[in-house]
């Protein structure tokens, strides 16, 4: 495969949150690299987080690993414990099954991009650590319960 090129990659925006959460997703956008380059087996994103952004909502996931390393700028990882400020070149891994829930936001004046590289499971199941929400992924069909099993109906 030759080396990607980055410019022909499409940007990816929005968000497969229903709302109000879809919305909070603004200012965030990837390149799915590892699509670009025929990836099966696992997922390479570079995810780009305007100021102010974040990642996603913060989750865990049962069945996929998940690493991520800083490329640019700065940003803001939050877990359980509390946050930790990440620069170019910093990383961290989370297991799968590891109910530690994360997700980055961009407290800086300026663009931060992280590598994030996952498993790519044929069923997966994501849990929102802050809201009452769960998605059910099944060879890219996401479906949305809440917690407690009953289909998604909004927050509670």
């Amino acid at each position: 495969m030759p080396k990607l090129d980055l410019s022909k990659v499409p940007v990816k925006t929005g968000s497969i949150y229903p709302e109000p959460y879809a919305s909070e997703m603004a200012g965030r956008s990837s390149l799915r690299l590892g699509d670009a380059g025929g990836l099966t087996q696992f997922g390479a994103n570079l995810v780009i987080l305007a100021p102010g952004a974040k990642s996603s909502l913060r989750h865990w996931h049962q069945h996929e690993d998940e690493f991520v390393m800083v490329t640019m700028g700065a940003c803001t990882l939050v877990q359980d414990a509390g946050e930790t400020v990440m620069v170019a070149g910093d990383c961290a891994a989370f297991p799968a099954g590891s109910t530690d829930g994360h997700h980055f936001i961009n407290h800086t004046g300026t663009e931060a991009r992280f590598l994030v590289v996952g498993t790519k499971a044929r069923h997966e199941v994501a849990t929102y650590s802050d809201v009452d929400m769960v998605v059910h992924l099944d060879k890219g069909t996401a479906r949305f319960t809440h917690k407690d099993g009953t289909d998604w109906t909004g927050p509670k």
